[in-house]
């Protein structure tokens, strides 16, 4: 089987608020396949979809019920600590749910930790070991 990652989707309460949350943070903007109940960003290689909560737990056929943390995350890596720290400066002006203020990390990297409106766990990095194409794609 080919290793790839196709689609990331993320349970939201509210798709509208969280799509808008995700274009003022990232200033990512939705494709034209995007609609009311879902939407989708081009990202890297993959892409990242908004879907009602309740909605993706009953396709998968569980309950939508839980919280506190859902045992991963997603990493946004940038090219520099710096980088990383106007992206957190940036969160801070934003008033976006700072869980982790970047710092020197034990693996060797610099990184912080940040909560979206629905509670998904965020790190976004500057990996020294893993470095960054022209097009942002990891390569290594």
């Amino acid at each position: 089987m080919e290793p790839r990652i196709t689609l990331i989707t993320l349970g939201v309460q509210n798709v509208a608020t969280a799509t808008a949350f995700y274009e003022r943070v990232f200033q990512w903007q939705p494709t034209e396949a995007s609609q009311d109940g879902i939407t989708f960003f081009q990202l890297n290689g993959l892409q990242l979809a908004l879907f009602g909560r309740d909605a993706l737990a009953e396709d998968a056929n569980l309950s939508a019920r839980g919280s506190g943390f859902s045992g991963f995350s997603l990493a946004h890596n940038l090219r520099s600590e710096a980088e990383v720290d106007q992206f957190f400066t940036h969160l801070q002006i934003e008033g976006v749910a700072i869980t982790k203020m970047p710092e020197k990390v034990f693996w060797g990297g610099y990184s912080g930790y940040f909560q979206d409106l629905d509670g998904h766990l965020w790190e976004v990095a500057h990996n020294p070991f893993l470095p960054l194409d022209e097009q942002g794609n990891a390569v290594g």
